[in-house]
């Protein structure tokens, strides 16, 4: 169930995510929010998942798509896009491509999570900045999806006067209160023109979404 929690705030958890597994066994795949929602391969306008890579091995080709693949955790991997191989891919630095090259992939060491975020050519676009601490979010044009990566703590509101401390990684909050408390790998979707607060210890993946059919998955 993905839980609304005001102002068309949801709530993403990792726990309720299926994971759907590779064609090829190489790993599986697990969609953390589509619009449309629920939209399959062949109709969706942007799309966030979270992959597990277990071994190397080709790409499946995306043409019309384009993608930003963040390694979140793991040692990294290797890409080589259309015959062009790029230096190793730590942890928490977007890489943008296009779905249509073709690409390879070589694991740094053993097996790594990959964020993923994929966008329709002409119909979305996607920004994806990993912030560590605490930031505002202003109200954007479009969606934006917040997901807390693992590791850290955070602190949020506790009894007036004084602070508590939040089990789960991340804080989010909007309007001076606090709207969900995430663990690693939950996620919040904001809609386009709310603004929200984060508040982290650890780390967290902030994907801004553009565009004319950008809007929030429903």
């Amino acid at each position: 169930m993905r839980g609304e929690v005001g102002d068309g705030i949801r709530v993403l958890r990792a726990a309720e995510r299926a994971a759907a597994p590779w064609s090829n066994g190489g790993g599986v795949t697990r969609e953390i929010a589509a619009h449309p929602d629920g939209a399959g391969w062949d109709a969706f306008d942007w799309r966030v998942s979270l992959a597990d890579v277990t071994r190397d091995g080709p790409y499946s080709p995306l043409p019309g798509i384009r993608r930003v693949l963040t390694v979140v955790d793991g040692a990294g991997l290797h890409l080589t896009v259309d015959g062009t191989t790029h230096p190793p891919l730590p942890r928490h630095i977007p890489f943008a491509f296009p779905g249509a090259a073709a690409t390879d992939c070589r694991l740094v060491d053993g097996p790594v999570v990959n964020l993923n975020v994929m966008v329709r050519e002409g119909r979305a676009a996607a920004e994806v900045a990993v912030v560590r601490g605490g930031c505002e979010l202003p109200g954007a044009p479009g969606p934006r999806l917040v997901v807390a990566l693992p590791g850290g703590t955070a602190t949020g509101p506790g009894e007036p006067g004084g602070t508590a401390a939040v089990p789960a990684g991340m804080v989010v909050a909007s309007g001076g209160a606090v709207v969900a408390e995430l663990g690693g790998d939950d996620a919040v979707l904001l809609p386009a023109g709310v603004a929200a607060e984060l508040r982290t210890a650890g780390v967290a993946a902030v994907i801004t979404l553009t565009g004319e059919r950008a809007e929030g998955a429903r």
